[in-house]
């Protein structure tokens, strides 16, 4: 059990050094980033992108153990990341000074991109003080209103990711206003019927229910007045949104209130991905790194 991204990080210095592609990496506050997790021991970076702006940012900031692959524009930069990833030169995409929409378009070049068929998920992970080890959630960045297949395959993305990681068997709960299935509720249908794909192994192994509110996850004695028998109550592993609005208002939320600390990956594509915001801390990053590291295992 990971109980906070101290723990994280540790388990992410025991690897053998991660080769991650930075696409566009002519930016310093990423670079400052990758220099800290190379500093941890856990990565070694393949830079890709304006050699000159690279090499003068790497000495600034003393980061000296990488390898450079010169290009002369983002797009460029991006397709010769993605290629590093593709032909298992690396092992992590990691998104630089280049626009999302250019990055994710390389990622899903049907010739030359990363797909695997499934659709692409945000798995985020918080640290809360008032919880007893890290919060792994799905989907609050990228998917804005699912159906069920789509549900299916951000299910099994961070399962097979939390699996990489070392979280055999998680505690899923599958969120929902309440526990009663209702025709009227559509995210109360789904969560029943991933919950059954789970028991008939559509999806990879964990402890499933749904659906579920959030009080009686998190709170036993929520459950126990509900008169609900739960096995995941109070030690949930993943929670999984009905849609983007509610991840995207709790995470936020849990920044704003709890002082929570978090980090995202990309999934779906055949290597973890990560995206980043220019907004993210330096904390943020290197969390994410190593995040993506231990995915990529």
């Amino acid at each position: 059990m990971l109980k906070d991204f101290d723990d994280l990080l540790n388990q992410a210095k025991k690897l053998e050094r991660v080769k991650v592609s930075v696409a566009a990496a002519e930016d310093e506050a990423v670079l400052k980033a990758v220099k800290y997790a190379v500093d941890l021991g856990f990565v070694k970076p393949i830079l890709v992108g304006d050699q000159n702006k690279i090499e003068l940012i790497a000495r600034n900031i003393c980061l000296e153990d990488y390898e450079v692959v010169h290009s002369d524009s983002p797009e460029e930069s991006v397709k010769k990341a993605v290629e590093l990833v593709k032909t298992n030169k690396a092992k992590v995409l990691m998104k630089g000074l280049v626009n999302t929409s250019t990055y994710l378009r390389g990622v899903l070049d049907k010739e030359n991109g990363l797909r695997t068929g499934r659709l692409l998920s945000l798995l985020a992970v918080y640290e809360l003080p008032q919880y007893h080890k890290l919060l792994y959630c799905t989907d609050s960045g990228i998917n804005v209103a699912p159906y069920l297949k789509q549900k299916k395959d951000i299910m099994t993305n961070a399962l097979i990711s939390m699996s990489s990681i070392g979280i055999k068997n998680p505690k899923t709960a599958i969120l929902t206003a309440n526990e009663i299935v209702d025709p009227k509720v559509q995210s109360t249908m789904d969560a029943f019927e991933l919950v059954k794909m789970v028991k008939e192994g559509e999806i990879p192994k964990c402890i499933a229910e749904g659906p579920i509110a959030f009080d009686v996850a998190f709170d036993e004695q929520a459950a126990k007045h509900k008169d609900i028998e739960s096995k995941v109550s109070g030690d949930v592993d993943l929670l999984v949104f009905p849609n983007i609005e509610t991840g995207n208002a709790l995470g936020k939320s849990w920044l704003r209130f709890n002082d929570a600390k978090w980090a995202g990956i990309v999934l779906g594509a055949t290597n973890p991905i990560i995206l980043g915001s220019r907004s993210d801390t330096a904390e943020i990053k290197v969390n994410s790194i190593a995040l993506a590291c231990l995915a990529s295992q």
